[in-house]
């Protein structure tokens, strides 16, 4: 399903940009275009405009269903919930550094410094040839 949308998208934005690339500058922009062109007459001017509201609208729809799709199989989850759950300590006391109560600075330290890791060199090391 997803793919399909994908396709209709893309194809989607490939006829907003011709569409786009084919109306006439109104002399707004960078000072060049106006004077005759590919398409000159008023109702082709508003042919392209209508036809650029719709492909948008329908780029804008597509753009929610892709959002919804990869939103579908995604389960939420609590970027605060790696350690256990302990009851909030009382006001005025500060809990001791280091004393493993598993708040996120805890679980942090212990997956980037796991006990059993060999310790860091002390400085920049010269190479050895073989």
């Amino acid at each position: 399903m997803q793919h399909v949308v994908i396709v209709i998208h893309l194809m989607l934005v490939l006829g907003l940009i011709g569409l786009v690339l084919l109306q006439r500058s109104e002399g707004g922009g960078l000072g060049i275009g106006g004077g005759g062109g590919f398409m000159t007459n008023r109702g082709t001017t508003n042919a392209l405009t209508r036809a650029t509201a719709i492909i948008a609208g329908c780029f804008f729809i597509t753009s929610l269903v892709l959002s919804i799709l990869a939103g579908v199989d995604r389960k939420p989850t609590s970027i605060l919930g790696g350690g256990s759950q302990t009851a909030p300590a009382a006001p005025g006391t500060v809990p001791p550094l280091n004393s493993g109560s598993g708040g996120i600075l805890d679980t942090l330290r212990q997956s980037t410094n796991p006990p059993d890791a060999p310790a860091a060199p002390s400085g920049p090391q010269v190479p050895r040839s073989q």
